[in-house]
């Protein structure tokens, strides 16, 4: 069984920055792309970041040039460093692996693995 553990959410002022993890535990083989998600009070769930196990990494428009989202594949762990944070992006910030091969008796399967999600609150 794969999990996803986020951490690293809290009550920050606007213009403050907040570093959340994600690590996954469980019997993997690999991790292709790692996302972040959010989703406020009353909206949909959109894209914050995602990144490839290359490094490869593509961001939400309202979070380009202030968030940073990053990888250690040794840790199976993804990071997403916000920084000049806005009372808009308080939310619940969920990590997701849409691809997780693991290993199974017969060889491999894939498996999409979501976090528990950890909120982030912008106010002053």
């Amino acid at each position: 069984q794969v999990q996803l553990v986020e951490s690293g959410g809290g009550l920050v002022q606007p213009g403050g920055s907040l570093r959340l993890s994600c690590a996954a535990s469980g019997s993997i083989f690999s991790i292709n792309t790692m996302v972040w998600y959010r989703q406020a009070p009353g909206k949909e769930r959109g894209l914050v970041a995602s990144i490839t196990s290359g490094g490869s990494t593509n961001y939400g428009d309202s979070v380009k040039g202030r968030f940073t989202i990053s990888r250690d594949n040794t840790k199976n762990t993804v990071y997403l460093q916000m920084n000049s944070l806005k009372p808009e992006d308080t939310a619940v910030y969920y990590c997701n692996a849409p691809s997780v091969v693991v290993p199974t008796a017969k060889g491999y399967r894939s498996l999409e693995v979501w976090g528990q999600g950890t909120l982030v609150t912008v106010t002053s």
